[in-house]
């Protein structure tokens, strides 16, 4: 799946980044792994705190209150916030409770993710969705939550 997103990113010219809290830098690593990725990736964000996300990605303190951290509002600002400061392309972002813990509320391996596509100079296309991937671990849930985040970017392709 790399393979595919850096063969058709750099076919098309597109740029790519990530925002990340749950997942710690994973999809920017994965894609970052391939000979000549740089082409495609600058830089990402690992905004793992609310204070972070406001911060690094402009996301609204009034969101983060009314939302909480792991939902598809906060995820949206936080794709759209990298993709402008990035100036990429493509931004996937990715916010969820990889576990241990969680609550009835929010479980464990709930994640919620967004896609940002630049359709033009001054508009954007954003997706969300979340995935409960369960009480898998954490490890896993983290490998899951890289896997869809780079599927959601080659769809996007």
């Amino acid at each position: 799946m790399r393979q595919q997103i850096l063969a058709r990113a750099l076919k098309r010219g597109l740029r790519i980044t990530a925002a990340e809290s749950c997942t710690g830098g994973g999809v920017a690593q994965a894609l970052t792994d391939l000979p000549g990725s740089s082409a495609m990736f600058e830089y990402g964000f690992v905004t793992y705190s609310n204070a972070a996300k406001t911060a690094m990605l402009g996301v609204s303190a009034d969101s983060l209150a009314n939302f909480g951290a792991v939902s598809e509002q906060v995820a949206r600002e936080m794709a759209d916030g990298a993709l402008q400061r990035a100036g990429a392309d493509i931004a996937v972002a990715i916010s969820g409770i990889a576990g241990p813990g969680g609550s009835d509320f929010k479980p464990e391996g709930r994640v919620c993710f967004a896609l940002a596509v630049k359709t033009a100079e001054t508009t954007t296309d954003i997706h969300a969705e979340t995935v409960e991937f369960t009480a898998i671990g954490r490890k896993n849930v983290r490998v899951a939550a890289c896997q869809h985040a780079l599927a959601l970017v080659l769809r996007a392709l």
